[in-house]
C-alpha cells in the first residue's frame, strides 16, 4: 500500500505535546519533592516516538538512533506516550557521546523549564511533573545556546513513577517497528459479504472533511483480497487516485517476481501511470493524478472476475462529481488466480512516517456489491481492525466506526479516544442502489 527514536528525548516529548486532546490535561511542575522508590521506569525510545514538529528543511532529524542532528534554533521536537493513570513522575534524557555544553527548552503542556547539558553528560535530570489526568502526553524540546555545533544526541526519555501508570508507547524497533509507529496505527472497515452468492462489482463513495487531509494520507475506499483503490495526498500541490494489485509471488521486490507470476497491464485510462511497487508486498500499480477536493463525495466502483484460464482480471473506475463522469482507472490481469471479488474493506494509512503526530479522518460511505446475476446487495455492516502497531497498543490513537448514516475512520495525532479492535459496526441502509450504465463505462 502506501508506503521509526532516541533516546531518554522520547519520553520527555511525549509529555510536553498531547496533540489537541492533550492540551487540555493538567501536567504541574514540581520543583520540589522526588520519585522515591520508584516501582516503574519506562524507558521511551525517540526513534519511535519522537517527531520533528517545528524547524522543517533545516536539516535535523530524528532516526531510529534518536535525535541525531540537532544545531537549528527554531527545531522543536516532540515526543509522545500515553498513559492509563494520574501520577507523579520524573523525568530524564539519556544522551548519546555529549561532545559539548548546551542550554535547552524543556515544554509540558504550556509550562518550560531550562536544562543545561554538560561535555560528557549521559543522563540529564529534567524535572519531576504532576500528571493529573490520564491520556496522551507530549514533551517538546528546544536548543537554547550551544557552545559546540549541536545541542545534543538524545536517545531516549526516562519516565520514573512510584507506581504502574500504564504507559503506551513504541516499545521497540523489532521488524522495523519505530517506522511503523511513527506513521501511526493502520485502520480498517471490512465489510460482510454474503457468502452464498459470487459477486463481480463492488461501489462505494468517500469523502475526506476539509483539514482531515495532511501529506501522507492514504483513503483507501475500494480494497480487495488482492489489492486496493482509493485516494492519497502526496504533496501539498499533488493528489492521487491509485489502484494496485499484489502479484501471487509473495515479495517487497518487485524484480524478484517471476514473469509467469507478474501482474499484466490489460487496459487503462487517459493520463494514468502504471507499473510496479513494492515494500508492502509487490505487483502491479496504477495511479492518477487529480486534485480531489476535501468535503467532495468521490465514487468508487471495481470489478474482480475470473477469466476461465486459471487468472483473474481486476479494473477499476473512479468518478468525481467535478467531472460527471466515470474514469478508467486500469485493468490488471493477475496469474495464477481464480477468483470473484472477495474481502471488501476499506482503511486509512499514513505513508510518511515524519507526519505520524497529525490527525486524518475519513467518512467511507453507501457500500454496495453486485452479484454475477446483476444483483444489487447493500452492505451496511463493517467489522474495525487495526494494523500490528494498533493491536500491540503501541499507538493508540485511532478510532472508527458509524457517524450518522455512514462509517468513519481517524488515525494519527495522538487523540485519547480509542475503538476496541473487533467491533461490529452498523449504518442504516439507503436502499437505493447505485445507478451505473455498464454498458457505458469506458
Amino acid at each position: 500500500m502506501t508506503t521509526a527514536y532516541r533516546f531518554s528525548f522520547a519520553l520527555l516529548a511525549c509529555l510536553a505535546v498531547l496533540f489537541s486532546s492533550c492540551a487540555s490535561k493538567s501536567i504541574t511542575a514540581s520543583p520540589e519533592g522526588t520519585v522515591t522508590n520508584s516501582s516503574a521506569v519506562y524507558t521511551i525510545p525517540l526513534g519511535g516516538n519522537t517527531y520533528l514538529t517545528s524547524g522543517a528543511g533545516s536539516g535535523d532529524k530524528v532516526t531510529a538512533d534518536g535525535i541525531t542532528s540537532w544545531s537549528n534554533p527554531q527545531s522543536i521536537f516532540s515526543t509522545y506516550f500515553k498513559t492509563e493513570s494520574a501520577g507523579r513522575v520524573q523525568l530524564q534524557l539519556a544522551l548519546d557521546g555529549q561532545q559539548a555544553g548546551s542550554t535547552i527548552k524543556v515544554s509540558i503542556d504550556g509550562q518550560s523549564r531550562e536544562v543545561k547539558v554538560k561535555p560528557g553528560d549521559q543522563l540529564v535530570e529534567v524535572g519531576k511533573y504532576d500528571l493529573k489526568a490520564p491520556g496522551y502526553v507530549q514533551v517538546d524540546v528546544q536548543g537554547l545556546q550551544k557552545s559546540g555545533t549541536d545541542y545534543g544526541a538524545v536517545k531516549e526519555l526516562i519516565v520514573k513513577a512510584d507506581q504502574d501508570l500504564g504507559l503506551s508507547f513504541v516499545k521497540d524497533n523489532e521488524a522495523s517497528r519505530f517506522y511503523w509507529g511513527r506513521r501511526g496505527p493502520s485502520v480498517h472497515l471490512s465489510y460482510t459479504l454474503p457468502a452464498e452468492k459470487n459477486f463481480k462489482w463492488f461501489y462505494s463513495e468517500l469523502e475526506v472533511p476539509e483539514g482531515d487531509e495532511p501529506i501522507g494520507s492514504y483513503f483507501m475506499a475500494n480494497g480487495f483480497g488482492e489489492g486496493y483503490f482509493g485516494i492519497q495526498v502526496n504533496s501539498p500541490s499533488e493528489r492521487r487516485v491509485l489502484f494496485s494489485v499484489w502479484s501471487p509471488f509473495v515479495t517487497d521486490n518487485p524484480e524478484e517476481i517471476p514473469e509467469e507470476e507478474k501482474i499484466k497491464l490489460l487496459k487503462k485510462g487517459e493520463g494514468v501511470y502504471t507499473g510496479e511497487f513494492g515494500n508492502e508486498g509487490s505487483g502491479g500499480q496504477s495511479y492518477f493524478k487529480y486534485n480531489w477536493k476535501a468535503d467532495n463525495t468521490y465514487r468508487f466502483l471495481n470489478s474482480v472476475e475470473p477469466d476461465g484460464k486459471g487468472n483473474t482480471i481486476y479494473t477499476a473506475y473512479f468518478y468525481a462529481p467535478e467531472e460527471g463522469k466515470w474514469k478508467l482507472i486500469a485493468s490488471f490481469l493477475r496469474p495464477k488466480t481464480d477468483t470473484w471479488y472477495k474481502r471488501p474493506h476499506s482503511f486509512l494509512e499514513n505513508f510518511h512516517d515524519t507526519r505520524g503526530h497529525i490527525s486524518r479522518r475519513g467518512l467511507y460511505k453507501n457500500q454496495w456489491a453486485r452479484d454475477v446475476d446483476g444483483n444489487w446487495v447493500e452492505l451496511t455492516e463493517a467489522r474495525f481492525t487495526g494494523d500490528d502497531i494498533a493491536r500491540r497498543a503501541y499507538r493508540l490513537d485511532y478510532s472508527g466506526g458509524r457517524e450518522g448514516t455512514q462509517f468513519f475512520l481517524r488515525n494519527g495525532g495522538f487523540f485519547d479516544e480509542t475503538v476496541a479492535i473487533g467491533t461490529m459496526f452498523n449504518r442504516p441502509a439507503s436502499e437505493t442502489p447505485p445507478v451505473v450504465d455498464f454498458d457505458s463505462l469506458p
